[in-house]
């Protein structure tokens, strides 16, 4: 049964790249084989709910664009929300979701109520999923809307807001259990500072991180099996955020004893803000053995905040997967769409043309992806080019054998005085060319 919202519109086909139907895939072929496994099972897409059904349109200057029916905070428009959605995921034929507890439940008087209608939309949500089989790639708690949030959940300088975000996590680490949800996810969305006038860091970090390991405990206990993910972002809406990028998470996880147990969840948009490429946070995070998901949006680069917008750069995708799939692809992560509409697309049939597109750009950009995998020149190129750390005397240097006396009486009697190589930037960027 339909809800109307969408008009007559059916589900989205893949109809091939001479394809000029919006509403058609061109290059996502869930059924299409690649590397040995379904195309639809490589990128594991899943659709958020907040830009999609909880975004109101506004913007820094400007209000309310979009009109929703569902835009009451009462639980007879929340049921409302959740048909539309998973109609709209059913449309597109969208594996997975993702939620804040926020996004599904009508705000409570207090944590009880908000318990008590997260609860009640949980058990709408599992009907749902029985009914479609959509399933939850992730959930989350909103620690940052409320104004409460305001000077942080976990580092926040009241114990009393540690407290409540600790007992809201924890609701909302049931209710993704009880979804059978594949990870976890915390966004510190205010977890940061605004001026080092009021703040104490050595305080907020030891706050910081033993929620994250009470977390881990609770995950253990519960016996949920999906990953605990952190997503880096480097600022906005704080002046500064401590989870700033890949490494600088990383490092809090091995401060605080967590590097095995807790994931990233890398979003291209942050990886931007932070002032790198997305493929040097996937990059950084599988050298460092914390690579879990990727939430796939773009920022405009003319804007110096976090513009949401779907994907559309082949190339910047395709260098994405590459770096993925070098690794094995996803296990329990996939490519979440966090993105939204511009407040000017305000037809319900925007949002499906917006997820067709950021879609098929993924699609194409796994594909050229693949390829390269296939081809091995790039991955060649890197092999040859430290070939020379797999001689005896150069593992001898990495392993410790040699002391930084013994390096110098070699170079010294066996007259080492080596010559610059070419990294032949140039010609690797051609080779991708190829395939993008």
């Amino acid at each position: 049964m339909t809800t109307g919202f969408f008009g007559d519109v059916s589900k989205i086909q893949y109809e091939g790249a001479d394809s000029t139907n919006p509403l058609a895939f061109r290059h996502y072929n869930p059924d299409e084989v690649i590397l040995g496994k379904r195309m639809e099972e490589h990128l594991r897409f899943a659709t958020c709910y907040w830009h999609n059904f909880v975004w109101p349109g506004g913007d820094p200057f400007g209000g309310q664009t979009f009109d929703r029916p569902w835009f009451k905070d009462t639980m007879q428009a929340a049921k409302l929300k959740a048909d539309v959605a998973f109609e709209m995921f059913t449309l597109l034929q969208s594996p997975f979701y993702c939620f804040h507890d926020a996004d599904v439940r009508p705000e409570g008087a207090n944590f009880a109520e908000n318990t008590r209608n997260l609860n009640e939309i949980v058990d709408y949500f599992a009907q749902k999923q029985e009914e479609t089989g959509v399933k939850l790639l992730w959930g989350t708690a909103n620690l940052f809307s409320n104004a409460r949030f305001m000077s942080g959940a976990s580092t926040n300088p009241d114990p009393d807001v540690f407290a409540f975000s600790a007992a809201t996590i924890k609701t909302c680490m049931d209710a993704t259990h009880r979804l059978g949800g594949e990870n976890y996810v915390l966004w510190g969305g205010r977890e940061g500072y605004e001026t080092l006038l009021n703040t104490d860091l050595a305080q907020e970090d030891q706050q910081m991180g033993r929620m994250l390991n009470m977390v881990v405990d609770y995950k253990h206990k519960i016996g949920f099996k999906g990953a605990i993910l952190v997503e880096p972002k480097p600022q906005e809406p704080s002046k500064h955020q401590y989870d700033y990028d890949a490494a600088t998470v990383y490092g809090f996880l091995k401060r605080h004893g967590l590097e095995n147990e807790v994931k990233l969840n890398l979003e291209q948009g942050h990886a931007i803000l932070a002032g790198h490429s997305f493929e040097h946070e996937i990059a950084t995070a599988q050298a460092l053995g914390v690579f879990g998901s990727i939430d796939m949006n773009r920022n405009d680069y003319q804007s110096g905040w976090d513009t949401d917008q779907f994907p559309n750069n082949t190339p910047e995708v395709a260098l994405a997967y590459y770096h993925i799939l070098k690794h094995g692809g996803f296990t329990s992560g996939g490519t979440n769409f966090d993105a939204k509409l511009r407040r000017q697309s305000i037809d319900p049939e925007d949002l499906l043309m917006a997820h067709v597109g950021g879609m098929d750009i993924c699609a194409r950009g796994f594909k050229a992806a693949a390829a390269m995998i296939e081809d091995g020149t790039l991955d060649q190129f890197v092999t040859d080019r430290y070939a020379g750390w797999q001689r005896d005397d150069a593992q001898d240097m990495l392993s410790g054998k040699l002391s930084l006396e013994d390096i110098a009486k070699r170079v010294e009697a066996e007259d080492i005085n080596p010559k610059p190589r070419s990294g032949r930037q140039e010609y690797l960027e051609n080779v991708i060319n190829r395939f993008v």
